[in-house]
């Protein structure tokens, strides 16, 4: 029961805010650029900033929680998104958007690291992949209605999640990191039920955890020592990967390649709406059954796939053949994209991003991998508009590029998680013996 209090909690609270911020830049861009009578830069600042805020809040995010645990390092996320959605609300003009949208993507920033690692550490491992993407669902959920009723719905779930985080536990991980080991035993016998025998999994998470004391400091130059090599190059690889692939410049502004291709945004949007909600569900179904490594391969590919037929469309509408036609390929193609995206691509580097770093240095070497993500997600944001005023094919072809190289990248590089334990996974990969 105090699992799946503590699930619901997380994910109705934090994805929603996640989904409503990511997703309000797309639907409102016309408006506000019309109202505001907004530059393609000025814009792109507004859609943008929001990463710029998550950057610092990411920076910040494993030394925050490694300080405060990782319950209250929510509830201190969940204070500035709150504050930045009021501002938003009630703002008149640009400057007071751009600070709201600061705010909220400060606390995302803090929120991306703490929420898939506090339930990487709290759940079972025939369960935690299927937790941790749960939220890509709500995230779905979250833009859908954002879409729908607005700015408003931002803050509803940051309050209700304030409230939920006092019936949540710590981490019984992070308790025993800092050593309050007879908290430690009577949260992770709560998690796991007052009947459950926890002798083995409690006894496996003290040996590695006083093991890991006994090698190095969560300090960030501790990253770079030999034994933690491959799970650096696994998760920074991994966000790359993704940023550099397109997914972020797409769902921030999804409406304008449909007005590129002279296609209503409004349609455009609820195809993609329609589509993602269900794959997203198929992902996180099939994601402890079939494991990471197939649903990455089958992801990235079928992105690949998706951003060359896409781009193929542009072409062909450039020149003028049977124009309608091109026109609900170029709809078909795109929501192609995004269902592949949502199957696997969207989420599983955030799952596994929890679970590959020691307790020791998961602090630094998530903050790291999180900020790495940001970066690119700023970067991508920003030139995204500016790419598709150069050439809308030329961009999408150039997302594909990231897409094969993902393809590569998780058939030689990734392992498979399912089904182990994370002193398991991380014993395997950082060359650290439980």
């Amino acid at each position: 029961m105090a699992l799946l209090t503590t699930k619901y909690n997380n994910h109705c609270g934090w994805s929603f805010v996640f989904g409503s911020a990511i997703g309000y830049s797309s639907p409102v861009q016309s408006d506000l650029t019309n109202d505001l009578n907004l530059s393609v830069a000025e814009y792109s600042l507004f859609g943008s900033i929001l990463t710029v805020g998550a950057m610092i809040g990411t920076a910040m995010s494993g030394r925050i929680s490694d300080l405060i645990g990782r319950r209250g390092t929510m509830g201190f996320s969940e204070m500035f998104c709150s504050l930045g959605w009021l501002v938003i609300c009630l703002s008149k003009v640009t400057i007071c958007l751009d600070v709201g949208r600061f705010l909220v993507g400060y606390g995302m920033g803090i929120l991306s690291f703490v929420v898939p690692v506090y339930i990487a550490e709290i759940t079972p491992k025939d369960l935690r992949g299927c937790f941790t993407t749960v939220h890509q669902l709500m995230i779905c959920l979250g833009v859908s209605i954002t879409y729908l009723l607005g700015s408003f719905v931002g803050m509803m779930p940051c309050v209700v999640q304030m409230m939920g985080l006092i019936f949540i536990p710590e981490s019984p991980r992070w308790l025993a990191k800092v050593g309050r080991w007879e908290e430690f035993e009577i949260v992770l016998q709560r998690l796991r039920g007052e009947s459950a025998d926890i002798s083995y999994e409690s006894s496996e998470i003290k040996e590695y955890t006083c093991r890991l004391s006994q090698i190095s400091e969560d300090g960030i130059f501790d990253l770079f020592q030999e034994q933690y090599s491959k799970s650096l190059l696994l998760g920074v690889g991994l966000m790359v990967l993704q940023q550099f692939g397109g997914v972020n410049g797409i769902v921030f502004y999804a409406s304008s390649i449909f007005v590129f291709a002279g296609v209503s945004s409004k349609i455009g949007m609820i195809a993609m709406v329609i589509v993602q909600i269900p794959m997203t569900t198929i992902g996180v179904i099939l994601m402890d059954k079939s494991g990471r490594r197939p649903l990455l391969l089958i992801s990235a590919a079928g992105t690949f796939i998706g951003c060359l037929l896409v781009a193929l469309s542009f072409y062909l509408q450039n020149l003028a053949i049977i124009y309608i036609i091109v026109i609900l390929r170029l709809i078909f193609r795109v929501t192609s994209y995004f269902s592949s995206l949502k199957l696997g691509l969207d989420g599983i580097p955030w799952v596994i991003m929890s679970e590959i770093f020691p307790i020791d240095i998961k602090g630094s070497a998530g903050s790291l991998v999180t900020v790495v993500s940001w970066v690119g997600s700023w970067i991508i944001s920003f030139a995204f508009n500016f790419l598709m005023n150069w050439s809308p094919a030329g961009t999408t072809n150039f997302h594909s590029i990231f897409k094969w190289v993902t393809v590569i990248f998780v058939s030689k590089l990734v392992p498979e998680t399912k089904s182990r334990t994370l002193e398991e996974i991380q014993s395997s990969i950082n060359y650290v013996t439980l």
